[in-house]
């Protein structure tokens, strides 16, 4: 009996954490590697604390997101993605609030550590990264906690977020802790990857936007629409795969560093689906499609740069 206790509270944790989430935060950090390692600037040790720091982040935002949820109420038994750990009381806010703490420490200790490693002794470029893992770790947090306000999820303000800590900041801030230099050339990859993870918030705003209005979080999908929201994730595809066309022929990138382009098939068969359907399991299936797909989009250019 106090084993599977012990087990559905590891589940529910689980389920707090999404960790199909995970993977859009690596793409950031593999991508702004990949960069760098084509500058011939890599660090394996810098690589695996930016992973880690990254993916403490994106559970300090999923666990904060579950919580803010609930205390809201902004999810309901009408739900449709899935169920989230404090709204169905498998875990206790109480519990959910000590278990973003430890997780925002882990952040922490991952980013002190990794800039450590990059910079050395060179306290002004630590300081101004500390700042930003500080912007980050408010970010995380509330994006559906407001503090002293309505949370910046709720505003609609979210997509701005998620392209500039997920694209932006990302990429070009992990290609900056290898190389301690920035250019404009990889300014064009950092914003497609931004554009590719806006969009997987996209998805899930789309098939959210009925119990999203319902319940007062205005997301973005919810003050352009249900079909407006939609042309602008075909935007967002669109200038996604422009700029990285862009960068691919002004760098010149070699034949292999073309085969990022093939996530454009399941991202625009992800994109149709959600055009054509409103059922929450299959645009969940989408959801995810779109995610891997920015993943890969990350790899796969990321290794024709390694070989350049």
């Amino acid at each position: 009996m106090e084993r599977l206790a012990k087990r559905r509270h590891y589940q529910a944790w689980l389920l707090a954490a999404r960790p199909r989430t995970l993977p859009l935060a690596c793409a950031s950090i593999l991508l702004g590697s990949g960069l760098a390692a084509s500058a011939d600037a890599f660090n394996m040790a810098v690589l695996l604390l930016a992973l880690l720091t990254a993916i403490a982040l994106q559970v300090l935002s999923n666990l904060a997101n579950d919580y803010g949820d609930a205390a809201s109420g902004a999810d309901d038994e009408q739900r449709i993605g899935p169920a989230r750990a404090v709204a169905s009381g498998l875990l206790s806010p109480p519990a959910m609030r000590r278990g973003m703490l430890v997780t925002a420490g882990i952040a922490a200790l991952s980013g002190l550590a990794l800039l450590i490693i990059a910079f050395g002794n060179q306290w002004g470029q630590i300081a101004t990264f500390l700042l930003l893992g500080a912007a980050a770790l408010l970010a995380a947090v509330t994006y559906t906690v407001g503090l002293g306000g309505t949370p910046y999820g709720y505003r609609g303000f979210g997509d701005i977020a998620v392209f500039v800590f997920f694209g932006l900041l990302g990429v070009l801030g992990t290609y900056y802790l290898y190389t301690q230099q920035l250019s404009w050339l990889p300014l064009l990859p950092a914003a497609a990857c931004g554009l590719l993870a806006t969009a997987v918030l996209n998805v899930n705003n789309v098939r959210d936007i009925e119990s999203d209005a319902r319940n007062g979080k205005i997301t973005l999908a919810v003050r352009l629409g249900r079909a407006n929201a939609i042309n602008y994730h075909w935007t967002l595809l669109g200038l996604a795969l422009l700029l990285t066309l862009t960068y691919l022929i002004a760098l010149p990138v070699p034949l292999v560093g073309w085969s990022c382009l093939l996530v454009a098939k399941p991202l625009i068969d992800a994109a149709k689906t959600l055009s054509h359907t409103r059922d929450g399991e299959i645009l969940t299936g989408m959801l995810k499609k779109t995610a891997i797909s920015t993943l890969l989009y990350s790899v796969l250019l990321s290794i024709g740069l390694v070989l350049f």
